[in-house]
Parts: structure tokens; C-alpha cells; sequence
């Protein structure tokens, strides 16, 4: 300890948020990139936006101040997050993983409940007559 100050080794790293056994279920759900004919700047590696994304969304920072030092910008995950949603991956992830989770018996049905909610129907349904 330095004036106060902790060096940081490897070993007391937290651990990665996508380890890589999560990494191969998820790669073949991503969306293929094309590439860009113009050139520019190479594109974030997945691993590292899956990563950034499940960061901002454990820790309810805003995207803008996601640290660039974990890899890319905030923006960068946010594209990620709804390019993402269209093409189907978190669905098609929740599918892989609860089929996964019932293959190893590891969901626990005793604890399930189902819940509904009621609305009121404004200006709607058939109009009946006055209660007596």
C-alpha cells in the first residue's frame, strides 16, 4: 500500500461478466457483420460489447458514461443492444439458455408463479344496462 493507495494485481480482478463457455453459446446467435468497403476503424469485438452491455445493465450507469478504458464507447454498446434486438438474439438466448438449464435440471418449478393483471377497458366493451 502506497499513501493510501492499493496496487491492483491480476488475481483481484473481478471475474469477466462473459466467461468464455457463455462466449460460444452465444457467438453462433450473433448477427454476421459485412464489411465496410470503405475501410475505417475496426469493428468492437462481440465478446467485448455482450460484456460492456451486461456492465451497463447490472450497474444502471448511463451508456454515455460506460468507460472506454473496458474496451468501447457507451454508444457503441447501445448499437449493439438494439441491432441486437431486431435480429432476435436475446430471444434466441433465452431459448438456449432455459433449454439448457432444463437439460441439467437446474430450474426450479416449485418456485414459479403465474401472475395477470386487469385493465380497464376505456370507451370499450358492449354497453349494457343500468344495474338494478
Amino acid at each position: 500500500m502506497l499513501g493510501g493507495c492499493r496496487f491492483v494485481t491480476e488475481d483481484a480482478m473481478a471475474k469477466p461478466l462473459v466467461d468464455d463457455e457463455l462466449g460460444t453459446v452465444i457467438r453462433p446467435l450473433l448477427p454476421l457483420r459485412k464489411p465496410c468497403p470503405k475501410g475505417g476503424k475496426p469493428p468492437v469485438d462481440d465478446r467485448i460489447c455482450l460484456s460492456g452491455i451486461l456492465f451497463v445493465l447490472k450497474t444502471g450507469i448511463a451508456w454515455e458514461d460506460f468507460p472506454s478504458e473496458m474496451g468501447c464507447c457507451g454508444m457503441t454498446l447501445l448499437n449493439h443492444l438494439r441491432q441486437w434486438q431486431k435480429a432476435g438474439v436475446w430471444t434466441a438466448l433465452h431459448h438456449v439458455m432455459l433449454d439448457k438449464l432444463r437439460a441439467a435440471d437446474q430450474i426450479d418449478f416449485s418456485r414459479v408463479i403465474a401472475d395477470s393483471g386487469s385493465v380497464r377497458a376505456m370507451h370499450g366493451g358492449k354497453k349494457r344496462g343500468k344495474a338494478p
